[in-house]
């Protein structure tokens, strides 16, 4: 891959010639590549992500922002962007300054993993995943196993017409195992998923054991009992309670919804929404998180950002625009999926932050419930409050004591019903943080981080 660094003088010269006719311009040029590997029992199917490139201008154009994109990088291509958008800032309306404050950082940060993927020979990748399909379906009643194995190397430059210097080179390694049992017409799956910054060593999770359990669970499932229903505790697994703080305090606290009144949090915040050891972050500084970004697509620097602090809801996600209204700094939460996509104010790492309890004091402290393990999926309903979450399996909870096997099941209900009734969060040592991808709608897929521990709450359980 190019160092982007290299177009620093042709993207300079170009930030001038827009600075004569704009109060500010900024401009954020973007180079990524990744390949994969999907293997199933039958076929092998090798996958390269199509390389991206290219550059967006922006320019406030006195009452909007104007943004021209370009996907070619030679100084011609430069050139004739910045003509395009000259040719609409100067029909703007030379008014109200750009709102919020623009960002002056100079920081340089570059992930050298000690074996990055893009050195490790494809061969060796397909290796590992034949391995790891091997290690699953060495298990009996395990007739499939599928594995994928997928790395990315994402560059970003950005720079504006306020002197801020912001280069990155990001490279994501993310690995999914999902051994399927059969047996007389049903079939039943687990999923053993991780992955992050970094390189090689992301994928060290492959291991036989661990491999061949999550083949031993998905044989278990095929006999486990129906999930209860109705209104109960629940006993939510990291990875659950990484989706519950993603879809409660996620979209809802993105605050390009405030400013739309399009989100139910905007008129409780300062609002106690939970208990006193409740709390629930953002953090795009987070070491080695999926969602981590060292600075956002305005400059900002990736932080943690505390959502409720101790059970009371303090703060929302702001890029420069969103954190003008609200006359707070922004938090370095604007991000695009690429650099032909909108900016939008997104989230980064997403978790609850642990707490005190053991997993067997809660499940002690349950009595009679579920516990709700390994997250499927969630959505929630940023304008009404309410949310859904899917996982794969769970345990009765029966007189404090973990019982037998349940199949796929989701919680539903209000968010603040289910965060106002958290009884106990477990400690450090449970922590994790699981990958994914989320949109803005269905579309501009960013990959993020959602984690924490096992948390115990009331809601209502349903079928998945």
């Amino acid at each position: 891959m190019r160092d982007l660094r290299a177009l620093e003088s042709d993207l300079l010269h170009a930030l001038q010639r827009l600075e004569r006719i704009t109060k500010f311009a900024d401009v954020l040029v973007e180079a990524s590549e990744g390949e994969g590997i999907r293997i199933e029992r039958k076929a092998v199917t090798p996958s390269r992500q199509p390389t991206l490139r290219g550059a967006v201008f922006r320019a406030w154009a006195g009452e909007r922002w104007a943004e021209v994109a370009t996907s070619s990088l030679d100084a011609l291509a430069i050139s004739r962007t910045v003509e395009a958008l000259e040719r609409v800032v100067s029909k703007a309306t030379r008014s109200p300054d750009p709102p919020g404050e623009a960002n002056t950082a100079r920081k340089e940060w570059i992930d050298r993993p000690a074996r990055p993927m893009r050195d490790v020979p494809f061969e060796e990748t397909i290796s590992l995943a034949k391995d790891a399909q091997a290690w699953a379906m060495g298990v009996p009643g395990v007739h499939d196993c599928q594995v994928s194995i997928a790395w990315s190397e994402e560059e970003r430059f950005y720079l504006n017409t306020a002197g801020a210097r912001c280069y990155q080179v990001l490279p994501r390694v993310h690995g999914l195992v999902v051994p399927l049992a059969m047996e007389g017409g049903r079939v039943e799956f687990d999923a053993l998923i991780d992955g992050g910054l970094g390189g090689r060593e992301r994928l060290d999770f492959l291991r036989p054991e661990t491999v061949a359990q999550f083949g031993r669970n998905a044989t278990e499932l095929l006999h486990a009992a129906a999930p209860p229903t109705g209104e109960m505790e629940v006993l939510l697994d990291p990875s659950t309670t990484g989706t519950l703080a993603h879809e409660s305090f996620g979209h809802g606290t993105e605050a390009d919804q405030f400013v739309r009144d399009r989100s139910y949090l905007k008129p409780i915040l300062g609002s106690v929404v939970g208990p006193e050891f409740l709390t629930i972050v953002d953090d795009g500084a987070y070491p080695g998180g999926w969602g981590t970004i060292p600075s956002d697509d305005e400059g900002h620097p990736g932080q943690r950002t505390v959502l409720v602090d101790r059970g009371r809801f303090v703060g929302g996600l702001h890029d420069r625009e969103t954190a003008a209204a609200f006359h707070v700094p922004a938090t370095g939460n604007a991000r695009r999926a690429d650099f032909l996509s909108r900016l939008f104010v997104r989230m980064t790492n997403t978790y609850v932050e642990p707490g005190d309890w053991s997993l067997e004091e809660l499940v002690r402290e349950t009595k009679d419930g579920i516990l709700m393990e390994r997250a499927t999926s969630g959505i929630e309903d940023p304008q009404g409050g309410q949310m859904q979450l899917k996982v794969k399996k769970g345990h009765r909870i029966v007189h404090g004591e973990r019982k037998e096997l349940v199949t796929s099941m989701a919680l539903s209900g209000k968010v603040l019903d289910v965060l106002r009734a958290v009884r106990g969060v477990s400690h450090r040592p449970d922590f994790e943080i699981s990958p994914g991808f989320c949109g803005k709608g269905q579309t501009d897929l960013l990959p993020v981080g959602s984690g924490g521990t096992y948390l115990l709450t009331t809601a209502i359980v349903g079928p998945a």
